[in-house]
């Protein structure tokens, strides 16, 4: 039997969960990315803080509602849908949740080596580093989640300090000169948006940490929505600023492909001086470790939830004396530990960054419209209780999040969409098993099937005189 959960997760802490999983290592990435798109990347990543606000409303309508909230949008999908699409979900985010941190520590590698002035590092020095950045969160989470709640309070509010010197005075020291064309890629305006679109939409993966997390969160029928919103705001807003702030202080040339953007956008404020490339790489370091700390949370709460209800493998419901979720937590940074074995083995630096982050948005996009369409099928059922103008508020709320979930799909690209669908049906056989499991526990009914149904037996009919056979006419009378 599962003892309950410790609610440590107050308003502030389910804020800060939120911001600190949006706000990582990607934030001193991104400019670099969008910079190759040109400034129309800038329109695109106000839509897309728009779509990630329009999806906040959505877990927090949809909390208020599902009974049993645990494991958010994998809880919204299996109760309005049932247990196969809540598998699928759980299944899809959980591969997002490792594979994103695996995009994280990427990142995080380059400030490391930029902070600790390693040059020219070899496959073997990234995929060390990164290890180091996986495993150091892991273990915070083993320690039990009010630690990780200290630690994610204490890295969002210095990792902000820095950024909001570049969102303020960078401002300042901002030069027209410096903005690249609307559009820089050499090809058409989409694939510019496309380009923006992903880098974008991965920058803002974490608007449903508080709603996966909702089991750990006090008070979540409130305080789900409003962290949701709240931190998907603050996060909207210090990236268009950041991010602008960022393209006018370095050089469109000097800045795309760049892997540490930051620390140019230091030294057109303050000058070339030695201590600004390191205090960047620092809060970069800090950032990237708050994210993943707050991520590896999520990466265990997905598949605990899950296995709570028999749909994901027993051992990820087991958790440790502090009610930290093992299993979960050690298989999930294992996978994303193999995964960047794999992407340094034959790439490094951005492109190791931009390959997992086409891999992670479609994954995630695969939730998110699971959860706008369990909202809709909610609103258009006799179930619903909210009727009028409310009704027609929560429907285009429903449709934009159901929209966006598939643009953001269709923009990934079709290599990311290619290996989105092989990872989805590499869950379906594990399913099976998990199905078959629970039939000979009792916990389903099993289908019935044709071949085991008796043999209704076949009665001969007697002859009647309207069946007797007039072979000389050749007809029946």
């Amino acid at each position: 039997m599962t003892t309950p959960r410790t609610r440590a997760l107050g308003p502030l802490s389910a804020t800060t969960l939120v911001i600190g999983s949006i706000v990582g290592t990607g934030v001193f990435t991104m400019p670099a990315v969008l910079a190759g798109a040109g400034t129309s990347s800038l329109l695109v990543l106000a839509v897309v803080s728009a779509g990630a606000l329009l999806l906040g409303v959505l877990f927090g309508q949809l909390t208020k509602r599902v009974p049993h909230s645990d494991g958010g949008v994998y809880a919204y999908a299996r109760h309005e849908f049932g247990d196969f699409a809540g598998y699928l979900t759980a299944w899809c985010y959980w591969i997002t949740a490792w594979a994103g941190n695996a995009a994280i520590v990427s990142s995080w590698v380059l400030y490391v080596e930029s902070l600790f002035g390693i040059e020219n590092p070899g496959a073997w020095t990234n995929f060390g580093i990164a290890l180091v950045g996986l495993w150091i969160p892991a273990a915070v989470n083993l320690v039990g989640v009010k630690q990780t709640a200290w630690l994610q309070n204490v890295t969002v509010v210095l990792k902000f300090i820095p950024l909001l010197i570049v969102g303020i005075v960078g401002w300042f020291f901002v030069e027209t000169a410096n903005f690249g064309p609307f559009n820089a890629t050499g090809g058409s305006l989409y694939d510019g948006i496309s380009i923006a679109a992903g880098v974008a939409l991965f920058s803002f993966i974490g608007v449903e940490c508080a709603a996966i997390a909702a089991g750990r969160v006090k008070d979540p029928q409130r305080n789900v929505g409003r962290a949701s919103v709240l931190g998907t705001a603050a996060s909207a807003l210090l990236y268009l600023v950041v991010t602008a702030a960022v393209m006018g202080l370095v050089s469109h040339g000097a800045l795309v492909d760049n892997g540490a953007p930051f620390v140019n956008a230091f030294e057109a404020i303050f000058g070339d001086a030695a201590w600004v490339g390191k205090l960047v790489a620092a809060t970069a370091v800090i950032s990237g470790l708050g994210a993943l700390n707050g991520w590896t949370l999520v990466t265990a709460e997905m598949p605990w939830a899950a296995a709570k209800d028999d749909l994901f493998p027993p051992q990820f419901a087991k958790e440790n004396h502090d009610g930290a979720p093992w299993f979960g937590i050690v298989v999930s940074t294992a996978l994303a530990s193999a995964l960047m074995g794999f992407a340094y083995s034959g790439n490094t630096g951005l492109t190791v960054f931009t390959y997992l982050v086409s891999l992670s948005v479609v994954t995630v996009a695969i939730p998110y419209f699971f959860s706008a369409c369990a909202q809709l099928a909610y609103l258009v059922s006799r179930r619903r209780r909210v009727t009028g103008w409310a009704l027609a508020r929560d429907l285009a709320i429903v449709v934009a999040s159901g929209l966006f979930s598939l643009w953001v799909t269709a923009a990934a690209g079709y290599a990311a969409v290619y290996q989105t669908m092989i990872a989805l049906l590499l869950g379906v056989p594990i399913y099976a098993y998990l199905k078959t499991r629970r039939e000979q526990l009792h916990a389903v009914p099993a289908p019935a099937d044709t071949g085991d149904e008796p043999l209704v037996p076949i009665v001969p009919v007697p002859d009647t005189p309207a069946a007797i056979t007039d072979h000389t006419h050749g007809a029946t009378r």
